[in-house]
């Protein structure tokens, strides 16, 4: 196998073999001509996942459970679909937000889903498997059928849609990233929160992007996890609106001594979307203001 990514040269080698004096490091982040998939992309982090994307020039598809996406996701569409034509070679070209509903439990038809996506657009270069829930519960008396439901949704679910992904990459030969939606709730147990289920979900979550990576390596396929901190996302601030001494709290445990904010996400995902992480696989990234630093 070759060690180079591509058959160009960049860098500093591309310097040495007398290239043309061009501006090629931001470029690493542009998206043209490429297709995704989120899912849980109608709100939260995967939204805001979903237009980064988009304004980086791919065309990307919001997969959530209900059938018709909510009016805060039309309006972001609509600004998606008013941003500035980018040029490339000459040429003007824009992203474009898509909706389709899905349920990540269901292999068959996540597989089917994905597959239609592909066929329409002739490819798929990148899948964010966003898609989780949370609940709590005492460990002691944790309902079985609570407790499979998490497990259904946040492992199942993410093995479901990055399969489904991962299966029409190799199909066309394409060279794609896979990323897993994991928490820093994967490697540590929240303070004071009863989230057993929840954790180990997320747990098993960043192991499953290790032993992906290991997999599909050969394929040319990359698959990493990112592992949030507690970020104050609609359904964040629905939870903390009464108790403030909660919020405080959880403020105060990371050195920045505050919750991020949805938007901080963003360049962690264009990272690992584009180029400029052609040699990052099987890693788990961590933006949590420094929550496990402690």
């Amino acid at each position: 196998m070759s060690n180079d990514a591509s058959s160009t040269p960049a860098g500093v080698a591309a310097v040495l073999a007398n290239a043309k004096p061009l501006r090629t490091s931001l470029t690493l982040f542009t998206l043209l001509g490429r297709v995704a998939i989120v899912t849980g992309g109608q709100r939260g982090i995967g939204l805001e996942i979903a237009l980064a994307l988009t304004e980086a020039g791919a065309v990307v598809y919001c997969l959530d459970l209900p059938a018709q996406p909510d009016q805060d996701w039309l309006k972001v569409q609509a600004f998606a679909a008013e941003l500035p034509d980018l040029v490339v070679d000459g040429q003007f070209r824009k992203g474009r937000l898509e909706y389709a509903p899905c349920d990540v439990t269901k292999q068959k038809e996540m597989w089917d889903l994905v597959e239609r996506i592909a066929d329409k657009e002739g490819r798929l270069d990148i899948c964010f498997a966003n898609a989780g829930i949370l609940a709590g519960a005492e460990v002691l008396e944790y309902p079985a059928e609570e407790f499979q439901k998490i497990l259904n949704v946040n492992i199942s679910g993410v093995l479901y849609t990055a399969q489904a992904a991962g299966r029409q990459m190799a199909k066309r030969n394409i060279a794609g990233s896979i990323v897993l939606t994991g928490s820093m709730s994967g490697s540590i147990a929240n303070e004071k929160m009863h989230w057993t289920a929840y954790n180990t979900s997320k747990s098993a979550v960043l192991q499953m992007a290790r032993s992906m990576a290991c997999e599909l390596g050969s394929k040319n396929i990359r698959v990493n996890s990112i592992s949030p901190g507690y970020i104050y996302t609609e359904m964040t601030k629905a939870f903390l609106n009464d108790k403030p001494q909660l919020n405080k709290e959880w403020c105060s445990q990371n050195p920045l001594g505050r919750l991020g904010n949805p938007d901080e996400l963003r360049g962690i995902a264009l990272f690992l979307a584009s180029d400029a992480s052609t040699f990052c696989t099987g890693s788990d990234l961590i933006i949590d203001g420094g929550h496990r630093a402690w």
